[in-house]
């Protein structure tokens, strides 16, 4: 049974995490979608210009203080491979999509989210995929249980991970404009490239995180904390799609997660069955 010291510096900066993340929620739709209710003072405008760039970039960051501390009291140092590895991967796709196109298709990044690597990919970015990245895969091992091929984990994974964009992308470029897409497409202004383009990388990472053996280690740390906290990045961009009345993404975000966890039980049963089917992704 873990220590009541262990399990506070788990749970506490994840229950700020849910707090600040309920604010910025609250916020946004009290005074991004109705400007009528700030202030009109010169002060108050400016706060809320900066506060609505700051809260974008903390919520990263404070998110990825929440889960390195919590994975370095488990485990040590062992997911700083991890994080090398994802960033690497989803930094090369990012690079290449704001420049060429591909695999997302053509956008590019506003200032919105601070300093940009190589001019075109905003820092927090790469941090960002790792969030959301590592946590997907752990929650599909949860899908499958054990006895499932691991490329059913890897596809199941990277569709957890895709999930998150169909309400990330209408909250963070449709209803504020820290990307920009070059052609306007059919989902909120997304082209249904850029979710070919998400499943893609996800599955690059997925494998590359089967490649480190990271759920050998991910066990240290609940089940009931992981899905806490894929839950609370996804209720960021969830709660703002909700607050805005934007009801296809939200339904089809919850639709695309309850998706992935009913067909991962319906793969794990079918691959279960397949002696075949042993082994490692190649």
């Amino acid at each position: 049974m873990e220590s009541i010291g262990k399990r506070l510096v788990s749970w506490g900066p994840l229950g700020f995490l849910i707090v600040f993340t309920a604010i910025a929620v609250t916020g946004y739709g009290y005074f991004g979608l109705r400007p009528e209710n700030l202030p009109q003072s010169g002060r108050a405008l400016s706060f809320y210009a900066v506060s609505f760039q700051f809260f974008g970039q903390a919520h990263i960051v404070l998110a990825a203080l929440v889960l390195a501390l919590t994975l370095t009291l488990r485990v040590g140092g062992r997911w700083i491979a991890a994080l090398a590895l994802t960033a690497t991967v989803s930094f090369l796709a990012e690079y290449i999509g704001t420049g060429y196109g591909f695999p997302f298709g053509a956008y590019e990044y506003t200032g919105l989210l601070g300093f940009k690597l190589g001019g075109r990919v905003p820092w927090v970015i790469p941090l960002s995929w790792f969030l959301m990245g590592l946590p997907s895969l752990v929650l599909a091992r949860r899908a499958v249980g054990d006895r499932a091929h691991p490329w059913v984990r890897v596809v199941v994974g990277a569709a957890l991970l895709t999930s998150w964009d169909l309400a990330l992308d209408p909250a963070m470029s449709y209803l504020t404009p820290y990307w920009l897409w070059g052609v306007e497409g059919a989902f909120y202004g997304m082209p249904m490239i850029n979710l070919a383009g998400w499943m893609f990388t996800g599955i690059l990472i997925m494998l590359g995180l089967e490649r480190l053996r990271v759920l050998e280690w991910t066990d240290h740390v609940p089940s009931r904390w992981w899905y806490t906290y894929y839950g609370v990045l996804l209720a960021m961009p969830l709660g703002m799609v909700l607050m805005a009345g934007l009801w296809s993404s939200v339904l089809f975000t919850l639709l695309a997660v309850t998706l992935c966890f009913l067909s991962g039980r319906l793969a794990a049963g079918w691959s279960a069955r397949s002696p075949r089917l042993a082994g490692t992704p190649a």
